[in-house]
C-alpha cells in the first residue's frame, strides 16, 4: 500500500454541501470521494496509469 500524504483543502460551504451529499449517495467518506474524483480524473487524462491497486481504489 502506497503512503498517504495530508493536506489542506478549503472549499466554498456549497461545494462541500455537494461533496459530502454526493459522498454519502455513494456510500464513500468524504476523502474517499474527493480521492476517486481525483483519481478518476488523472487517469481520464492519462496522467496516472492504470495498476492493479489503484483500480481497487475506484471501488
Amino acid at each position: 500500500m502506497s503512503k498517504k500524504k495530508s493536506f489542506v483543502l478549503r472549499l466554498n460551504e456549497d461545494k462541500m454541501k455537494a461533496l459530502e451529499k454526493w459522498a454519502a449517495d455513494e456510500f464513500r467518506s468524504t476523502n474517499g470521494q474527493i480521492e476517486w474524483i481525483i483519481t478518476k480524473a488523472l487517469k481520464e487524462s492519462k496522467r496516472l496509469k492504470k495498476t492493479s491497486s489503484s483500480e481497487s481504489e475506484e471501488n
